[in-house]
């Protein structure tokens, strides 16, 4: 299970990643910000956000309340130390599904996750995305083109799918590093680089390999 974690204490934010992927065995990312976390929930793909009320730039009821009226449909937990009545439901009035009072037991908030994560959520990004002749199949992780299949790694998929996301813009390397493989892996840049070569050799079957370009010095992008 994917999950997105925007808690802006250091010490706090640490832990819990760390027992999120210990106990839960979740991947984590995790922004200290509400822009970062708002950036990220519409770029990709999560089962669950974990939203800190109190954050710079944007607290977690403001992101909430705005994904929610642009249609995201994921799920939502708010962590908070705001415990009244009236800080409950104005938490749960923006969008959250569930509401944790800090301080809480980890084993609590894993509990809450796999509770949010039986319920029957709207997809939140399309299975399937067409590129002109080309389909990108979230399910099967395949790009088709006609009756040409290619089947892509994990890593592979996850960085195409990045780039197509947000097609045009150039993505700094340490950007895709984080996005892709997460914020703490032992990765070095080189890794993304060859990534990108074994993807485009894949792509070089249906002649698409030059929709990913290098950036020189920065990244990638795709562009058609």
């Amino acid at each position: 299970m994917n999950i997105l974690l925007a808690e802006d204490d250091l010490q706090l934010g640490e832990l819990i990643g760390f027992m999120l992927k210990k106990k839960g065995g979740y991947k984590v990312d995790w922004v200290m910000e509400g822009e970062d976390a708002y950036d990220y929930a519409v770029a990709s793909h999560y089962d669950i956000l974990i939203l800190d009320w109190m954050m710079p730039n944007g607290d977690g009821v403001d992101v909430c309340r705005r994904l929610r009226k642009e249609g995201y449909s994921g799920a939502i937990l708010m962590l908070t130390a705001k415990d009244s009545v009236e800080d409950r439901i104005a938490g749960l009035d923006s969008g959250a599904d569930d509401y944790l009072v800090k301080p809480f037991e980890i084993d609590e908030l894993l509990a809450r996750l796999r509770a949010l994560s039986r319920r029957n959520y709207a997809p939140i990004v399309e299975e399937e995305v067409r590129i002109h002749d080309m389909m990108l199949n979230r399910t099967s992780q395949t790009v088709c083109q006609g009756e040409e299949t290619i089947q892509l790694s994990p890593r592979e998929f996850q960085l195409l799918d990045l780039l197509i996301q947000n097609k045009g813009q150039v993505l700094p390397r340490e950007t895709i590093l984080d996005r892709v493989w997460g914020y703490d892996a032992d990765v070095s840049i080189k890794t993304i680089d060859a990534t990108v070569k074994l993807l485009r050799k894949k792509l070089d079957v249906i002649g698409k390999q030059e929709w990913i370009q290098s950036i020189r010095g920065v990244g990638y992008k795709f562009e058609i």
